[in-house]
């Protein structure tokens, strides 16, 4: 009986190494595949979600795909990088084994994207810094205005108009020095920003926005999409 138990131990140990040597194998295919067909500049990190593994590749349907994209990879600005799962994602074993994969039919992608705050801030140019500050943020810019420099800060909300990421300033003040009130008025504008968010692969849209300690956070998702084709 005790021989009987290290044998099926045994068994089970190889059939789970087995089949994590093959979703290694796979997850390297999927982020060729993913590259090739969805447009990337790069192969993202892949991991496929879900034990066994190897049920799901003969039934050709991965429940839950988590890709990291790096800003190289999606050919946009340093400081954007993108967190997604895609659920419900079909590629035919015979088509993987084959290399002929020409569409993958996801049924649901959800994520996020994180916009840095060093990307935001290039954005409004000169010496800008913007960072979290509770549920909005904080501005801070030195402007020219009437041949005086003017150092301003001020708190901003930010929200989604379509694909533009807009950051509203309000009750802008002088950093550290006396400003007159009318001076202020006059440039607080200048801390405003309207940034359009670069078109995202997997037919992903934009669904809210929340600031975070180390950027912006755009929720992401998409229904019934098919990468390639």
């Amino acid at each position: 009986m005790k021989a009987l138990v290290v044998v099926l131990v045994l068994l089970l140990g190889l059939a789970v190494a087995a089949d994590r040597l093959a979703v290694g194998i796979a997850e390297d295919r999927v982020a060729q595949e993913l590259a090739t067909q969805g447009g990337l500049h790069g192969e993202p990190e892949v991991d496929i979600a879900g034990f066994p593994f190897l049920t799901q590749a003969v039934a050709g349907r991965y429940d839950d795909v988590r890709i990291s994209l790096s800003a190289d990879q999606l050919g946009q600005p340093e400081g954007t990088r993108a967190d997604v799962a895609l659920r419900g994602v079909r590629v035919p074993l015979p088509s993987v084994l084959s290399g002929s994969v020409q569409q993958v039919p996801i049924d649901r992608v959800v994520g996020t994207a994180t916009l840095s705050y060093d990307l935001l801030s290039a954005q409004l140019g000169g010496d800008t810094t913007l960072r979290r500050e509770g549920d909005g943020l904080r501005i801070t810019k030195t402007v020219e205005l009437l041949g005086q420099t003017v150092p301003l800060t001020a708190a901003g909300t930010v929200r989604l108009d379509g694909n533009d990421l807009i950051v509203d300033v309000a009750d802008a003040t002088g950093a550290g020095v006396d400003v007159p009130s009318f001076l202020v008025d006059q440039v607080a504008d200048l801390l405003d920003l309207r940034y359009a968010v670069p078109a995202l692969p997997f037919g992903l849209r934009l669904t809210g926005v929340t600031p975070a300690d180390d950027g912006v956070v755009v929720g992401l998702e998409a229904t019934d999409t098919v990468v390639g084709g």
